[in-house]
């Protein structure tokens, strides 16, 4: 079966059964177009049901002379195994030669995090007195309050706000739904810019229940929130590279660093595997060694 017949069946399975997001299936599009056109320059009769371990070895050799970080590598080896391991599921491969496939060794790379001070400060930096910017406000108050990702962020509806309980239902990664408590002062600002900033603009159809709306009337992009950060960042003087990622990141580690249980802060970041929420227990080390460094008296001589 041609590559292209493939690839359509392995995306609507990924979006059908996965639910994964239009990025996601974009990504994984991108890696299985990679893999094809590499196999039909060498030869064009080599289908995904004819390919080698071999053709797949080499295909992964070439990447570094692409100039792809091993982070991409990684990406996209993920991507080309989930591909034949579909096709495996599908009975349309007897045996999966991508089974063997290794990524290059990742190191571990910590997120970067601002402290108290600095949220504060960026905060700061927001005019308050127009609209958008007590939304703006709002947002980042909200994401750094509760820990959400952007996706999430943008995508909360009116009616996942639970005043009287104090939390939020979000949808996470492959559409599964959480709640996340959301501390008063965050809420507060919820509730105000519901009242007085949401109500005055000019809701578009469809776009009724989204809490956080531009001024036409839609909801905001990931890109929209983006420039907001980095606009704000460079006014606060910050060196930092910071994007709404991290705020998450913040939240997490600000949690552990005063003594929050490490299950609790799974939970609330929606990461199916404790190792993932792990990375920031690193953080906290590190933050307590450098505590160290600074302020124990013999640290100094």
């Amino acid at each position: 079966m041609p590559w292209l017949s493939l690839q359509k069946q392995f995306l609507s399975f990924l979006k059908l059964e996965r639910s994964l997001s239009e990025n996601s299936l974009l990504a994984y599009a991108s890696d299985i177009q990679k893999l094809a056109d590499f196999i039909t320059a060498i030869n064009p009769d080599i289908t995904p049901e004819k390919i080698s371990i071999q053709e797949l070895k080499n295909f992964v050799q070439s990447l570094p002379a692409e100039g792809l970080n091993p982070y991409s590598q990684s990406r996209i080896i993920s991507g080309v195994k989930s591909f034949f391991k579909f096709l495996l599921m599908q009975d349309i491969i007897k045996e999966n030669p991508a089974l063997l496939l290794e990524s290059p060794k990742l190191p571990r790379k910590l997120p970067s995090v601002l402290s108290v001070t600095e949220i504060d400060k960026l905060i700061e930096q927001i005019d308050v007195s127009t609209p958008e910017g007590f939304r703006n406000k709002t947002m980042i108050e909200t994401m750094y309050s509760s820990g959400l990702r952007v996706s999430e962020l943008i995508d909360l509806r009116i009616n996942n706000i639970f005043n009287q309980q104090g939390f939020l239902r979000v949808i996470g990664k492959g559409n599964k739904e959480r709640m996340v408590p959301i501390g008063k002062p965050a809420l507060k600002l919820l509730t105000i810019y519901q009242k007085e900033v949401r109500c005055h603009v000019p809701v578009k159809k469809g776009f009724e229940n989204f809490v956080f709306l531009n001024r036409r009337g839609r909801k905001l992009t990931r890109e929209m929130m983006f420039m907001i950060l980095k606009e704000l960042s460079k006014k606060a003087g910050l060196k930092k590279k910071i994007s709404p990622h991290t705020f998450r990141h913040s939240f997490a580690t600000h949690l552990l660093e005063g003594g929050a249980d490490l299950r609790a802060v799974q939970e609330m970041l929606g990461h199916e595997s404790i190792t993932t929420t792990e990375i920031y227990t690193h953080l906290d080390r590190d933050y307590l060694r450098q505590t160290i460094i600074d302020f124990h008296p013999r640290s100094h001589r």
